[in-house]
C-alpha cells in the first residue's frame, strides 16, 4: 500500500475531492498554506496535489507535495477500504475493531524495499533539497508536522505518532514532544547518556498515519497495531543508520534517518498548533540528521496543522476506543464524536440511551479517564446526534440546569499545547450532562411523522435532493 495509489483511487472515483495545482509555488513562503487557507475560506476541503515546487535553496524540487489528505472523515473512510458513506461511527467503530488486532510486520530486503530505492548519506542527505513548508505567519521557521517513529531501548517496541520537526539546518531538526511515548523512549535513552534512533516518515499510504495515532498501551509495538489498521502486514526493512536494529517502513515515500542528542536543548517555535494557536517558544530537543532514503516517484506529504487536516485526523482514532470502552460499563451508548470545534481532541460528545441516572457522569468520567487530551464532555440522549453540533448544542440549551447538570473536576493532568493552561500540565475538565431525566416527566421533542417522511423522499430522490 502506498500514498500514490491511494490519490489514483481518489482521482478515479471520487474526482471532486482531488485538486491539481501545476502553478509554481514556493512552501517556505507560506504559498501551500495560502491555497488551503483560500479554499477553507470558501467551504472547501479538498485535498491538494502540488506538482511544481520550490524547495529550500529556492530551486525546482524534485518532489510533488500532498497535504489535506484527512480534512474529510469521507476520504478517511475511503482509507480504510470503506464506504465514504460510512464516515462517522461506523468509521470510527472500524477503526477501534482493527486497532485490537495485532498483525506482526513483514521484514523484506532492502534491495527489495521501494523507500530504498534512492539513499542519501551524510552531506549528500540534504534537507534542503525537500519542499518543506513554512505553515502560518509567526513559525519560526519551515516545519514538517510527520511521523518520527523510535524505539523503546528495553522492550524492542516501536513508537510511531504525529510531532513537529522544525528545520534547523541541513541535517539538523528541531522536535517538539509532549509526555508521551517518545518522550518516554528519549528520556529512558538520555538516562543512560545515549543518542535516540529516530526515523521520520514523510508520506506513506492515509491508513499508516492514521495507524499511527493509535491508543495501544505503551509497550505495544506500533508496527503490529499500524498493520492491523491497514488490514495487512506492514512492510519493514533494515535502516541506513542502525541495519536490522531499527527496522523501517518499506513502502513510505521518503524517510529521514538520525538521532535525538542527549541532554541538548536549542530554541524552538513558536509553530501553529492544532488547537489554532501559536505553540510557545521553549528549548527542546535536537536531531542530527544520518541520511535520506526515498522512493524514485517519491511524494512529499504535509498535514496542514491547526485546519482540518490535523482535526480530523486526530478524532477518529479516538472515537471508536472511547465507544468500546464506554460500551463495556454502559451498553446503552450510542455514538462519540470528537468535534472539530474542540480541536478534534478537547471536547467530547456522547449519546446514549440513558435507563438510569448516573449513566450519564459515569460515560464522561471514562471519557476522561481514557484520553487526557479531552477536557469538556457533553452527554446527550439517543435522538441527539454528536456529530451534528448544531443538535448537541440544542440539547444543552433546552436540558441543561447548570447548577445541576454541570460539574467540574480541578488539578487533572491535561495537554501541554492547551493555550489555556495556566501552569505546566495540570487542567480543569468539566462534564456537562444534557440528557432528559428518567425520574420525572420531561417536555417531548417536537417531530414530523415517519410516514409522511418516507411518502416524500422519493420526490427529493428524483431531483438528487437526498
Amino acid at each position: 500500500m502506498r500514498l500514490k495509489e491511494y490519490l489514483e483511487t481518489l482521482q478515479k472515483n471520487h474526482p471532486s475531492e482531488v485538486l491539481v495545482i501545476d502553478d509554481k509555488i514556493n512552501p517556505v513562503d507560506f504559498e501551500v498554506t495560502a491555497v488551503l487557507r483560500q479554499l477553507e475560506m470558501v467551504g472547501k476541503y479538498p485535498l491538494v496535489y502540488f506538482t511544481n515546487l520550490l524547495d529550500l535553496e529556492g530551486k525546482k524540487s524534485a518532489f510533488p507535495l500532498i497535504t489535506n489528505v484527512f480534512a474529510s472523515r469521507a476520504r478517511c473512510a475511503v482509507a480504510l477500504n470503506m464506504d465514504p458513506k460510512d464516515c462517522k461511527l461506523p468509521l470510527s467503530l472500524a477503526y477501534a475493531v482493527r486497532e485490537e488486532r495485532r498483525l506482526p510486520p513483514a521484514n523484506i530486503p532492502g534491495e527489495k524495499a521501494p523507500v530504498k530505492e534512492i539513499v542519501l548519506s551524510g552531506g549528500a542527505a540534504d534537507l534542503r533539497k525537500l519542499p518543506i513548508v513554512r505553515h502560518h505567519e509567526m513559525d519560526l521557521g519551515p516545519y514538517i508536522d510527520m511521523i518520527p517513529i523510535m524505539r523503546d531501548p528495553e522492550s524492542g517496541a516501536y513508537n510511531a505518532c504525529f510531532q513537529r520537526t522544525m528545520y534547523k539546518g541541513p541535517q539538523k531538526l528541531g522536535l517538539h514532544m509532549s509526555p508521551r511515548h517518545n518522550w518516554e523512549i528519549v528520556r529512558n535513552n538520555e538516562s543512560r547518556g545515549q543518542e535516540t534512533p529516530v526515523v521520520i516518515a514523510l508520506g506513506h499510504h492515509p491508513a499508516f498515519s492514521l495507524g499511527a495515532l493509535n491508543v495501544a498501551p505503551y509497550f505495544d509495538d506500533d508496527y503490529e497495531v499500524i498493520g492491523a489498521v491497514m488490514g495487512e502486514p506492514l512492510r519493514v526493512t533494515p535502516s541506513e543508520t542502525w541495519g536490522e536494529d531499527f527496522m523501517v517502513p518499506a513502502d513510505a515515500e521518503i524517510l529521514i534517518e538520525g538521532q535525538v542528542l542527549p541532554n541538548v536543548r536549542e530554541v524552538e517555535a513558536p509553530f501553529g498548533e492544532f488547537t489554532g494557536y501559536y505553540g510557545p517558544q521553549r528549548h527542546r530537543w535536537v536531531i542530527e540528521v544520518k541520511a535520506v532514503t526515498h522512493r524514485r516517484d517519491a511524494i512529499f506529504q504535509n498535514i496542514f496543522t491547526g485546519h482540518r487536516d490535523t482535526l480530523i485526523l486526530g478524532a477518529v482514532p479516538k472515537e471508536g476506543n472511547l465507544y468500546n470502552r464506554i460500551r463495556a460499563m454502559i451498553p446503552t451508548v450510542k455514538s462519540v464524536c470528537l468535534p472539530i470545534s474542540g480541536c478534534g481532541r478537547f471536547n467530547c460528545y456522547i449519546s446514549l440511551d440513558k435507563k438510569t441516572e448516573g449513566e450519564s457522569k459515569q460515560a464522561a468520567l471514562i471519557a476522561l479517564g481514557e484520553i487526557d487530551f479531552i477536557k469538556n464532555v457533553v452527554v446527550v440522549d439517543e435522538d441527539i446526534d454528536p456529530f451534528n453540533e448544531e443538535e448537541v448544542m440544542w440539547s444543552v440549551a433546552t436540558r441543561v440546569q447548570a447548577d445541576e447538570d454541570v460539574d467540574i473536576l480541578k488539578n487533572l493532568k491535561g495537554n501541554v499545547l492547551d493555550p489555556s493552561l495556566k501552569g505546566n500540565i495540570l487542567t480543569a475538565k468539566m462534564i456537562i450532562d444534557a440528557t432528559r431525566p428518567v425520574e420525572r416527566p420531561f417536555a417531548e421533542r417536537i417531530k414530523v411523522p415517519d410516514a409522511a417522511l418516507e411518502r416524500v423522499r422519493p420526490i427529493l430522490q428524483k431531483k438528487n435532493l437526498i
